[in-house]
């Protein structure tokens, strides 16, 4: 028997898999925050005996160095990876045994970066699954853009070609269990499902469908902006995370939050929009917990700036705690649990700003308002149309350039609203009267609201 099963990073859009038989497992592609790990295995009750990286990853900091060590199991990195610690480095075709006629063989898959390598997982010589990272994705493709400008198109064609490979070298019912595609900024195209296998990609995947030269035009025009973090997670990962922490943070009285504002820190309200927008500390940021609140967060901070927390509950700052781990936000500086009456100073009370829906712009445009109409979806997304009028900063350039945003009331807009009350919380913490649309894009034309499409502008 074997098993493969799924543990989901959601916030990151990525999956790890813990794969093994009876007594033997590997992991491949690991988390920072190991522990979930390591009680799947003992829920399964299988000892860890490798740990698989199928590349240098570049979205997320990997708990795989400081996995293997506590488990003893053998650290398997593509031999091509430039690394600063001792690990297997594995070749193409390289075996590792798992269990009892269980065998991990190593396929170069080069294409996300040059020294990408996939996983087939063999029973009894038969190959059952291919745990694919970054390269052959559910219904795309890894991004090939986050390594070198110089490099991307010639890791598009490699991409393409590694796609090709793996859909030749392995049977149709072969299972693929890709670590990117379920909402990771790592995946050159939306992707997910629950589940794939050869057969259905080749139906289907762009890389296997399409010849060469459309497939690398098409993934080339079609790659999204690149989280500033990205920068970082790199060099962590190749010189080697540190263990992770996740005791629990100092806690921080009104005084100290006034202080941290006051020096430029960031708050961070970890609430929903609708409470933050409600009340909150004057100069907070709103990130909610139950949003991408590791990307987000991750891709606004200044990289290094100290962070504190504020929540509703201790759970809430220990769940984002661990997903700034995630991503290299290894500690918070400070942490308070309670209400915004618990963290003002001197009996100050909580600043809001209004939200509302689309129909409620209309009415402001109708009385006579001339609102400032801020867009802060993605390039991509404005690509296909936008609101006539309105003036578009991507919601992780906000912060920066708040200088462009006219004089007036500002209502800000996003997809859904989750990313339009980031935005609205900047541009309230600098002084800006806002309001922040809590709405669906798509129910701006039933609002009334003129858009602009690509073909009229």
């Amino acid at each position: 028997m074997f098993f493969a099963d799924i543990l989901e990073t959601e916030g990151l859009g990525n999956r790890t898999y813990l794969a093994g038989g009876v007594r033997g497992a590997v992991v491949v592609d690991p988390p920072r925050d190991i522990d979930r790990l390591i009680a799947a295995a003992a829920r399964r009750g299988v000892r860890i005996v490798a740990v698989a990286e199928t590349h240098v990853h570049n979205d997320y900091v990997t708990g795989g160095l400081e996995l293997a060590r506590l488990t003893g199991a053998r650290y398997l990195v593509p031999a091509g990876a430039s690394v600063a610690y001792a690990r297997v480095a594995v070749a193409d075709g390289d075996l590792e045994k798992i269990d009892e006629g269980l065998v991990l063989r190593a396929v170069t898959t080069p294409g996300h970066t040059p020294h990408h390598t996939s996983y087939v997982l063999e029973k009894d010589g038969r190959p059952v699954a291919a745990f694919t990272g970054g390269s052959l994705l559910i219904g795309s493709v890894g991004r090939p853009d986050l390594v070198e400008p110089r490099l991307t198109e010639e890791l598009a064609r490699a991409q393409h070609a590694s796609a090709h490979r793996l859909a030749s070298e392995l049977d149709d019912e072969v299972s693929v269990m890709p670590t990117h595609g379920f909402g990771s900024f790592c995946s050159s195209a939306q992707a997910g499902g629950e589940r794939s296998t050869i057969g259905v990609e080749k139906a289907s995947n762009p890389a296997l469908v399409q010849d060469v030269e459309t497939f690398v035009m098409r993934l080339l025009a079609g790659l999204d902006d690149v989280p500033a973090y990205y920068a970082h997670m790199g060099p962590a990962n190749a010189a080697g995370p540190a263990p992770v922490d996740l005791t629990a943070p100092g806690r921080a009285d009104a005084g100290e939050i006034a202080r941290r504002l006051a020096a430029g820190e960031w708050v961070v309200d970890l609430r929903s929009r609708v409470a933050f927008a409600d009340g909150h500390v004057a100069g907070s940021f709103n990130f909610e917990v139950e949003g991408q609140l590791a990307t987000y967060l991750a891709w606004m901070i200044p990289w290094g700036k100290p962070v504190t927390l504020l929540a509703e509950s201790a759970e809430d700052i220990s769940r984002a705690q661990r997903e700034l781990t995630r991503v290299g936000i290894d500690r918070p500086a400070a942490a308070a649990v309670g209400s915004p009456a618990d963290w003002t100073t001197g009996g100050a009370p909580p600043t809001s700003f209004p939200r509302a829906v689309f129909t409620d712009l209309t009415a402001a445009r109708d009385r006579g308002e001339n609102p400032v109409i801020l867009d802060v979806r993605r390039d991509g997304e404005r690509a296909g149309g936008w609101i006539e009028g309105s003036v578009h900063i991507p919601i992780h350039q906000v912060h920066q350039r708040l200088h462009e945003v006219p004089a007036g009331t500002v209502w800000v807009h996003c997809a859904g609203g989750m990313r339009a009350a980031i935005a609205a919380s900047v541009l309230d913490a600098a002084g800006r009267d806002v309001v922040a649309v809590d709405d669906g894009y798509e129910a701006a034309v039933a609002a009334g609201l003129a858009l602009v499409t690509p073909a009229q502008h």
